[in-house]
């Protein structure tokens, strides 16, 4: 697979075409940013290890029935994807009450909700993502009814699936932000990536954070937070 022009460089990733128009080249660079773009630096070897996390992850949804973007692993940093058209919402499970969560609605960090949530906030830089409704999504037409129930059943399906992969793996899964994208019949696929920028992911028994909360709270140790969770899921994957 060959890769040809660069389409795209966000925060996270960069994407390229290659020599089939339906297929694309993903990047995973090292740089981090946090609080939609105001924090910024480095976090070395996170591009190796979102790359093989998100694509291993994705290929443990496929089997469960969860389709994705994902084709083939290039190499440490590089992996061929499906082109979609990509819905404009960023898509929010949690399970347990931590970061805009616990602010928004003044619930203590920890706390076990009673049932999983959803939450969509609108894809938009420029507006700082604010959190919308379905009915705000349908009336902009960021998606149509059939999408967002079809983006609801894949997320919570995804929330079932791996909060028992990463309960195997002695890992809490708190929280996590899911896009999707239409490929070019408008099937919706789950795309971007799973990762410890995407999820907080926390020790079962310690509580210890092993995501890129360490790096939004100065807390230190980030390098070695992923390369932990990255251990685990390759032990168990």
């Amino acid at each position: 697979m060959t890769k040809g022009a660069q389409l795209y460089e966000g925060k996270a990733k960069k994407v390229f075409e290659t020599d089939d128009p339906e297929l694309l080249i993903v990047s995973y660079k090292d740089d981090a940013t946090a609080f939609n773009g105001l924090k910024k630096g480095t976090i070395r070897g996170k591009g190796v290890i979102n790359n093989k996390m998100s694509n291993a992850l994705m290929r443990y949804l496929e089997k469960k029935g969860v389709p994705t973007h994902y084709v083939e692993e290039l190499n440490d940093r590089d992996t061929v994807v499906k082109r979609v058209s990509i819905v404009p919402l960023e898509v929010i499970i949690r399970n347990i009450a931590a970061g805009s969560f616990s602010k928004h609605y003044g619930v203590e960090e920890g706390r076990v909700l009673k049932i999983p949530t959803i939450e969509f906030s609108y894809k938009n830089d420029d507006l700082g993502d604010p959190l919308i409704n379905a009915y705000h999504a349908m009336a902009l037409e960021l998606a149509t009814e059939e999408e967002i129930d079809t983006i609801k059943k894949y997320a919570f399906k995804v929330d079932e699936e791996l909060k028992k992969f990463w309960e195997s793996c002695g890992v809490t899964l708190v929280d996590f932000k899911l896009e999707f994208g239409r490929l070019s019949d408008g099937t919706i696929v789950l795309a971007d990536e799973i990762s410890p920028d995407t999820c907080r992911l926390w020790d079962s028994k310690t509580g210890e954070k092993l995501d890129k909360d360490r790096f939004r709270r100065d807390m230190g140790g980030v390098e070695d937070a992923y390369q932990e969770i990255m251990k685990r899921l390759e032990e168990h994957i």
